[in-house]
């Protein structure tokens, strides 16, 4: 199972169109609240209805953790954090865009690896920041902002999923035509 993390304040276009990219790829997602409720509101006013709280979740079949953008509130909680630092211990995916890669590199899992974020937060990747549209380093898949959603998504798909997958999940939605 993969799992993207919604907090209040989430970039809907970010999270959903992930989310949308990976089902069309047949990828298992779920979409997991860390707030006290399943209805997460994101930065422009969208409610969202996740599909599980981060409590009901072990995470244990976790393939691939995935960080919006949008609310860097993720830092706020614990959990998370020590979910994140034990997935990326163990070399297992991670992927974040926008201000989410800022989550990483506080937790210092961007230690030696290329990443990039949403201008303004490039302090927080430190030595890690190279910019670009998305990067891919290792096990980690960063991307800049909203406009690199899609593009963020499919190389999700890619990771996980192969090359090939990607280019027919692009292709039926009529990307690069």
């Amino acid at each position: 199972m993969n799992y993207i993390f919604l907090s209040t304040g989430f970039e809907e276009i970010e999270a959903l169109a992930t989310v949308d990219v990976m089902r069309r790829a047949e990828l298992p997602v779920c979409m997991v609240s860390v707030e006290a409720e399943r209805t997460v509101v994101g930065s422009h006013g969208i409610p969202v209805v996740a599909d599980a709280q981060f409590a009901e979740c072990g995470f244990a079949d976790a393939d691939m953790l995935i960080l919006p953008g949008g609310s860097i509130r993720l830092m706020e909680f614990a959990g998370l954090g020590e979910l994140l630092r034990r997935h990326h211990a163990a070399h297992k995916p991670l992927a974040a865009i926008c201000a989410a890669p800022s989550v990483l590199g506080v937790l210092d899992i961007l230690q030696g690896e290329r990443a990039t974020c949403y201008p303004g937060f490039e302090r927080y990747l430190g030595a890690s920041y190279v910019g670009g549209r998305v990067v891919v380093s290792n096990h980690i898949i960063t991307a800049n902002g909203p406009g690199t959603a899609v593009d963020f998504a499919l190389r999700i798909v890619a990771a996980l999923r192969g090359e090939a997958c990607a280019d027919l999940v692009r292709k039926a939605m009529l990307i690069g035509d």
